[in-house]
């Protein structure tokens, strides 16, 4: 028994090693705690952690990373200790700025971001350790980095089209208009009447980015396949929480 126990556990670790040598797709996991698949990303692309369950690789060079220990098998059969990455701290909030999370599942305390911190891409909501600052100021919503990014709401092609996607520009935004009533945010155009201002849907993609759209529709009807109804909050504490 002992030595089949030994010969499983080889095949185990020899299967493990020829996935941890293959390479993720572009956006694709590459590690976290448990993870057993590529840890390799494409040339010109890194592996950044997201929690310490996820990473992701991701364009560019890696972001900081803290180390956690977690549980594992040794080949005595005994239970032994590795580690692993855990997400980096969020930055302190900048004073006038605001985090934007939404509060619903499935996506409960997921935070407004670029797909890539701080980059033109579009809009998503990930996790707490990636939060972006924002502020609202004169209709734009600018998300705090180096130069300032700003939401942008693409134009609807026609009347039957009931979710817009949000993306990031360099470049103001020369249509439509954010608010906040109460902590919610909102969106509002003159040639769209839309039945809630502050509805909004987080639809993954076939990378599992979660894309924010503006809802055009009524809040929790006819939700898109897929999709979530979410409405999106300003908070102010000092870091972004989980």
């Amino acid at each position: 028994m002992a030595k089949l126990y030994k010969i499983f556990i080889t095949v185990a670790l020899t299967f493990a090693y020829v996935n941890a040598q293959s390479t993720a797709s572009q956006y694709g996991q590459c590690g976290g705690i448990g993870w057993a698949g590529a840890t390799l990303c494409p040339s010109g692309w890194s592996c950044n952690v997201v929690n310490a369950y996820y990473s992701q690789c991701l364009p560019g060079g890696a972001t900081g990373t803290a180390t956690v220990t977690s549980s594992s098998v040794s080949t005595s059969g005994s239970t032994g200790t590795s580690t692993a990455t855990a997400p980096v701290a969020t930055s302190t909030l900048l004073p006038g700025n605001s985090f934007i999370r939404s509060v619903e599942d499935p996506y409960f305390h997921y935070y407004l971001q670029s797909i890539t911190p701080g980059n033109v891409t579009a809009a998503i909501m990930g996790s707490y350790t990636s939060a972006a600052q924002f502020q609202v100021t004169g209709g734009q919503l600018i998300q705090e980095s180096t130069p300032p990014l700003y939401a942008i709401v693409e134009d609807r092609a026609n009347s039957t089209v009931m979710q817009l996607g949000v993306s990031w520009s360099d470049t103001p935004a020369t249509s439509g208009t954010f608010d906040f009533s109460g902590d919610t945010i909102e969106w509002s155009i003159p040639t769209i009447d839309r039945p809630q201002l502050n509805a909004w849907l987080v639809c993954p993609d076939s990378d599992g980015n979660n894309l924010l759209f503006v809802n055009l529709g009524y809040y929790d009807y006819e939700t898109p396949t897929g999709c979530a109804d979410e409405t999106i909050h300003f908070y102010t504490g000092a870091t972004a929480v989980p």
